[in-house]
């Protein structure tokens, strides 16, 4: 799959999940997606600071990536890099 037609897939996956996260006054962004197949997003809004964000990162939003797109490895926020 071309990096360019999994950036659309990515995209996509994520406009499926961003109505729940704008519901709850935080939203996501698609950072980059490396060569290996891992998505890098930034969490924001009310998502930023959230304690339960690693949580809805993982089981929703990598779930739902994953779903959509088998070949993506991982999902990791940049902005929850350091924690």
């Amino acid at each position: 799959m071309e990096n360019k037609e999994v950036q659309t897939k990515v995209e996509e996956a994520l406009s499926t999940i961003r109505p729940y996260l704008q519901a709850d006054g935080g939203d996501i962004d698609l950072i980059e997606i490396t060569d290996d197949m891992i998505v890098k997003v930034e969490m924001t809004g009310a998502c930023n600071a959230c304690p339960f964000s690693i949580q809805t990162l993982k089981a929703g939003v990598e779930a739902g990536i994953k779903k959509s797109i088998p070949e993506i490895k991982e999902v990791v926020a940049i902005n929850f890099e350091t924690i």
